[in-house]
């Protein structure tokens, strides 16, 4: 975070002081959300959320030292005051940036790899000098800004993720960090209850490509026909990545270690591959690390140091196809932070890798929740996971809660071992009971059913 006195912040948001706030205190430090995170120079965000209210934590958070509140009402306490604190928040981030002239913005989105993409092209710009990227999926209106706000002058590259649950949304972040290279991963089926339609997904997702700095430059998925026809919404510079041939950025031939780790030979152009290892699990995550590779050369990285350092990074966000190896030689593939039928065909793919063929073969079991916000299209959905995962050769199938039932029913109509239970505690309390040596188990749902908790039982297992 730049240094900004109050008075600096107050001209900002749009606001005025109050309580007794010194207009030449200064906020040296990022401003904060969760006031258990306030100290010394940090400005504390009184957010009002759905379950609680930042205001009432505001006492605790200048106890810590925070400088001041930027809070919606007077708090008879220090506090810059706005109309819409997560607007003045936006602003903020907005003048930080204003101020920062040297900084190169690079913002991610897609229905999914998001975070994936994020932390891998934070790993590799790091490399190249001070990156700034969020540890999370810091993308929405609260999350980017308070993201962008960490950026300094120091800070040669900030890394961001461009979130939307319905049109505009991106037009909003854009406002707040316009990118000087925009990544478009994908056009899934994430969120489609809420948006009616890939077609209307992808026009959301073009709203990072449309809000690009004049000079800036689109990454866009080639094998994608919704992403590869955002070109025409660019404004300069378009770059490519992807499988096929027809990409700037691709991949030779990938392959798969016994974990599941892909290894490909990075290209770019006519040039001569260069041997990346992904220290990721999955082949799905190639395509993420194409885009990383692709942005990253758009801002002036070679090749080889782009290749050394995918080989490099290793996960760094939670949950995400994270693997472990547990007692009795049980492998434990926790990617339960969140799921959509593409993520969740991805996870099942990856399951069985790592059960393997033939006489080495082990037992793969899958425990599924259910995908939120998918509308009229989820009952199809789940019947089409309960059916993959039979066709893959899932050896058991955990539905979990009551909005999995249709992966269970379709499983168990096209033949394969099913069973549903209540919750996440059952699940584990099933597993522990039946789980055997070298069986790998595969931990998937949306983020609201909480299937982290079932990854948290296994790891405690003796």
């Amino acid at each position: 975070m730049i240094r900004l006195t109050l008075a600096e912040v107050a001209h900002a948001v749009g606001g005025r002081l109050d309580g007794g706030a010194d207009p030449a205190s200064a906020v040296t430090a990022a401003p904060v959300v969760d006031s258990r995170r306030a100290g010394p120079g940090t400005l504390f965000v009184a957010v009002r959320g759905d379950r609680v209210d930042g205001h009432d934590f505001a006492p605790a958070a200048l106890a810590a030292g925070a400088v001041a509140v930027l809070a919606a009402a007077p708090l008879g306490r220090p506090a810059v005051v706005v109309d819409d604190v997560v607007e003045g928040l936006g602003r903020l981030a907005a003048e930080v940036l204003r101020r920062l002239p040297g900084l190169h913005v690079v913002g991610v989105t897609g229905s999914s790899g998001k975070t994936t993409t994020k932390d891998l092209l934070a790993a590799v710009l790091a490399a190249d000098g001070p990156t700034v990227a969020a540890s999370d999926s810091f993308n929405n209106e609260i999350g980017l800004p308070l993201t962008a706000c960490a950026a300094d002058g120091d800070t040669r590259y900030l890394v961001l993720e461009y979130s939307a649950r319905g049109r505009g949304h991106i037009s909003y972040l854009t406002g707040i960090a316009r990118p000087d290279v925009a990544v478009v991963l994908n056009v899934g089926d994430a969120h489609v209850g809420e948006f009616g339609s890939r077609d209307a997904i992808a026009t959301a997702k073009a709203e990072l490509v449309e809000g690009l700095a004049a000079d800036g430059t689109a990454v866009l998925n080639a094998d994608d026909p919704l992403v590869s026809a955002m070109a025409a919404r660019a404004p300069g510079r378009v770059v490519t990545f992807g499988l096929g041939a027809g990409a700037l950025v691709r991949a030779g031939k990938v392959t798969l270690d016994e974990c599941g780790r892909p290894g490909f030979g990075l290209r770019s152009g006519d040039g001569s591959p260069v041997p990346v290892r992904l220290g990721y699990v999955g082949a799905h995550q190639v395509p993420n690390a194409l885009a990383a590779a692709a942005a990253a050369g758009v801002l002036g990285l070679p090749l080889l140091a782009i290749a050394a350092a995918l080989s490099d990074a290793r996960p760094v966000s939670r949950w995400r196809m994270e693997l472990r190896e547990l007692p009795r030689r049980i492998l434990l593939l926790n990617d339960a932070y969140n799921a959509n039928p593409d993520s969740v065909r991805a996870a099942l793919t990856t399951l069985t890798h790592l059960r393997g063929q033939g006489a080495g073969q082990r037992r793969g079991w899958a425990v599924l929740g259910e995908m939120l916000e998918l509308g009229p299209y989820g009952a199809q959905a789940h019947a089409d996971v309960g059916r993959l995962a039979v066709a893959l050769g899932v050896d058991r199938i955990v539905a979990v809660g009551d909005g999995a039932a249709g992966i269970d029913t379709a499983a168990r109509a096209a033949g394969g071992r099913s069973i549903r239970v209540a919750d996440a505690d059952e699940a584990a309390t099933l597993l522990a009971a039946e789980l055997g040596p070298g069986d790998v188990v595969l931990v998937k749902a949306s983020r609201r059913v909480g299937l982290e908790r079932v990854a948290a039982a296994l790891e405690n297992l003796s």
